[in-house]
């Protein structure tokens, strides 16, 4: 991509500051959905069955929108194309507490991951792009912006819930709250544009081919995230008998490991590698999870959940910045892998279900350690490639010295 001239240590500083409230923003909107579900489901009046399958919208209006990314960000350059999106995806925030009945929850929610999926893929395209410019690591960084702005929409929305707020006001307030902080950090960000030869990708494409091997580390990586968070505290209490207290202590410390590893993440892939890093973080993860299976005290379980959660932080990071750097058209691979991901995401819950009535809950585990190890068997294919001219890193696997 081309676009600003300015590209002095103090501009990049700026446009990685800037990027990196726009990833916080972004998942500020999923922190305030999440906590108010509970409100949402009374007043739609939906048993626990329709609200999982109203749930499912999110993903499967992602992964339908996420290749139109691509295309809106070739006509509009990456800037103006992250504003609009990113203010349909905090504006979208609105939608769902209107919902009256299931039939308009499930269409709105497609709408709301639609929104969701598209602005994703342009942030983190041009989060790659402003990582290139920098010459050294910020995925993960960002990454764990995200995650800080997702326990920040959740702490304000655990606040409204708790005094008794109508979720339809606290969204409206906390949308045009995020969609006026979208708007200010977007003006930062750099300003890039596709370059004249270059062709605009389809509006709907299938993956590429170079996306797939690294979507497949992505989807290990979300497949354990989900499984940890959605069921670490029924593993607690079901298995090891603890109480809701401790059982939810360990959903949140789980999360608490992702956001700080992410945050610490880029150091450690400047120094190391990306591959080093995945394999290693495998290692971490398959820990994990043989602890958590074989060790059945409340303690080491939540150890065991604790090393997943640093074991597998920056994969998902990495794997978009390989996808960005594995072919010609950056956006359409990170739609790819993030579609991957996505799906992932949206299936590891209802799987690790399927198995633990089949079998048992600690069978269900045993797939999310052997997800595990396959990070630690597959790490090769994030190994990123020389990226384009006009780059700052000629191979991201060797320790960077550029510093902004």
């Amino acid at each position: 991509m081309t676009g600003e001239t300015d590209l002095s240590p103090a501009r990049l500083r700026r446009a990685r500051i800037a990027i990196a409230a726009v990833f916080c923003t972004h998942g500020a909107v999923t922190g305030s959905f999440a906590t108010r579900i509970p409100w949402i489901q009374e007043h739609a009046q939906l048993s626990a069955g329709t609200l999982g399958l109203a749930l499912a919208f999110p993903a499967l209006g992602a992964a339908v929108a996420m290749p139109l990314a691509g295309r809106i960000n070739h006509r509009f350059g990456a800037r103006a194309a992250l504003r609009g999106l990113l203010s349909l995806w905090t504006l979208s925030l609105i939608l769902p507490s209107l919902a009256p009945n299931l039939a308009v929850l499930c269409f709105v929610l497609f709408v709301y991951g639609a929104t969701a999926g598209m602005s994703d893929v342009a942030m983190n395209a041009l989060g790659v792009e402003t990582e290139n410019r920098i010459g050294r690591s910020i995925m993960s960084s960002l990454h764990g912006m995200w995650s800080v702005g997702a326990l920040l929409g959740s702490a304000a929305g655990t606040v409204a819930a708790h005094s008794g707020g109508d979720a339809r006001l606290h969204h409206l307030l906390a949308a045009l709250a995020l969609t006026a902080a979208g708007l200010v950090a977007v003006r930062g960000v750099l300003d890039l544009h596709s370059a004249a030869e270059a062709q605009a990708p389809p509006h709907f494409a299938l993956p590429p081919k170079s996306a797939l091997l690294i979507g497949a580390m992505g989807f290990c990586a979300v497949f354990a995230e989900g499984a940890s968070l959605d069921w670490s505290a029924v593993y607690l209490r079901d298995v090891l008998d603890t109480d809701a207290g401790l059982a939810a202590a360990s959903t949140t410390a789980f999360a608490l490991t992702m956001a700080v590893a992410r945050l610490a993440g880029d150091r450690v892939v400047d120094r190391f590698g990306a591959v080093r890093t995945v394999r290693a973080g495998g290692v971490l993860a398959t820990a994990g999870g043989l602890t958590v299976v074989a060790v059945h005290q409340p303690a080491a379980a939540m150890a065991g959940f604790g090393l997943i959660g640093l074991g597998i932080a920056v994969v998902v990071p990495l794997a978009f910045a390989a996808a960005a750097r594995s072919g010609p058209a950056p956006a359409q691979a990170i739609a790819g892998v993030a579609t991957i991901t996505y799906t992932s995401g949206l299936i590891a819950p209802s799987a690790i279900g399927a198995v633990a009535d089949a079998t048992s809950l600690v069978m269900s585990f045993g797939l999310v350690t052997l997800l595990a190890f396959a990070l630690v068997a597959g790490a090769a294919v994030l190994r990123q490639k020389p990226v384009t001219a006009g780059s700052a890193r000629a191979d991201r696997d060797e320790p960077a010295d550029v510093r902004p």
